[in-house]
């Protein structure tokens, strides 16, 4: 079987999490053929064996050594990005979102909505048009935890009458997250992108479980806030959380309403303390099913001073590691990153499509930006489901 050899485009937080899942891909020979980013690239690539550093992206993608990007870029980055490996020939995963909307000024909501949908279409229309395949880094469709509750739901055979899911935590330390012409939005488009990507997911499946289609998303109705600008949390004191956003939100709820008249209520903030809230809860006309991705009870540690445990991970976003702590034996698998890239290997090897593609992206950005539509104007926006 013919080596995948993948170039990392970026060397950020997300990139040394992406390494380490692809390490873990077993049955399909997988290279790391080299790497494109700025300060972090060097060691990263000493620490992984990554035998080439790429001064540009432009000479990434002419190597013809490299079949396949993984861009792990700011968003602003992406629709560029994967049409460029995609006229290159290469396969592509993208982190989320798959794009965005950042010229927020003068543009209206409805321009940024316009503008989201047309650069997430386009994506996948020239990986169809190069015939290269697409992967939409959404990890939480292959959390553990979520194939448990595919399987459940087969056998169940109940209706999904709702669903609610919740990705929240203490805030973003990246400078770009904290500007909408670099990010494309805040917590929903950082955060809520899972849970919307995840509950869109699950409608997929159960509606071609039952009759062959998807199940798709009707229409959007959305509330988002500043609560970290509030003159309550200004006067609180002591300050835990990220507060420092320029123009994009802290907080937000978005409710959908699927083409069978079923709901999902997707919740995202950054002002949450003790770790990071991935949640997803499914009720059902026979079962209700509760997942939780991350910040579970396998281990359970007591310390009465933070320096006790050193330097030993604990938990993503924890604020101190003294008390009682629920340090994770595995939180890249539980959240699904290694199950991921194995996907992305394998549908490379078959010529198939990955379970999470690039239609599920662009569906997601329709969705968060019909969000912050609805947020804008007050009013239930329907959606063009093209």
């Amino acid at each position: 079987m013919k080596t995948i050899r993948i170039g990392l485009a970026g060397a950020g937080f997300i990139a040394r999490i992406h390494l380490e899942a692809l390490r873990r891909v077993v049955g399909v020979p997988v290279e790391i053929a080299g790497i494109l980013g700025r300060s972090g690239a060097p060691a990263l690539a000493e620490e992984f064996g990554i035998g080439r550093i790429y001064d540009t992206y432009e000479q990434m993608l002419a190597d013809p050594a490299i079949d396949a990007v993984d861009i792990l870029t700011p968003n602003i980055h992406h629709a560029e990005m994967c049409v460029k490996a995609a006229e290159a020939g290469k396969h592509i995963i993208c982190e989320k979102p798959l794009t965005g909307a950042f010229e927020r000024e003068p543009a209206s909501m409805e321009e940024l909505y316009r503008r989201a949908v047309e650069r997430a279409r386009g994506i996948v229309e020239a990986a169809e048009r190069n015939n290269v395949l697409i992967c939409y880094a959404e990890d939480f469709v292959y959390a553990p935890a979520v194939e448990k509750a595919r399987r459940l739901l087969a056998k169940g055979g109940g209706a999904i009458l709702e669903m609610r899911s919740e990705e929240s935590h203490s805030g973003s330390h990246a400078a770009y997250a904290k500007h909408w012409e670099l990010a494309g939005g805040g917590s929903l488009l950082r955060l809520g992108a899972h849970p919307v990507g995840l509950v869109l997911h699950m409608k997929e499946f159960e509606g071609r479980m039952r009759s062959g289609r998807p199940i798709g998303v009707k229409s959007v109705l959305a509330d988002m806030g500043n609560l970290t600008k509030t003159q309550a949390f200004q006067n609180s004191g002591r300050k835990w959380v990220v507060d420092d956003w320029h123009d994009v939100e802290d907080w937000s709820t978005v409710i959908l309403t699927f083409e069978d008249g079923t709901k999902a209520v997707i919740h995202s903030n950054d002002i949450t303390l003790g770790g990071v809230v991935n949640t997803l809860d499914i009720y059902s006309s026979n079962s209700v099913i509760r997942c939780k991705l991350t910040n579970n009870d396998a281990v359970r540690a007591y310390a009465p001073d933070s320096d006790v445990f050193g330097d030993e991970y604990i938990l993503e976003k924890i604020q101190t590691k003294a008390g009682w702590t629920y340090p994770s034996p595995d939180e890249d698998w539980a959240r699904g990153y290694p199950q991921e890239m194995q996907d992305f290997a394998e549908a490379i090897a078959n010529n198939r499509e990955p379970l999470s593609n690039g239609r599920l992206g662009c569906k997601v950005v329709e969705v968060i930006y019909a969000a912050y539509l609805s947020a804008q104007s007050g009013r239930r926006v329907e959606l063009d489901d093209k």
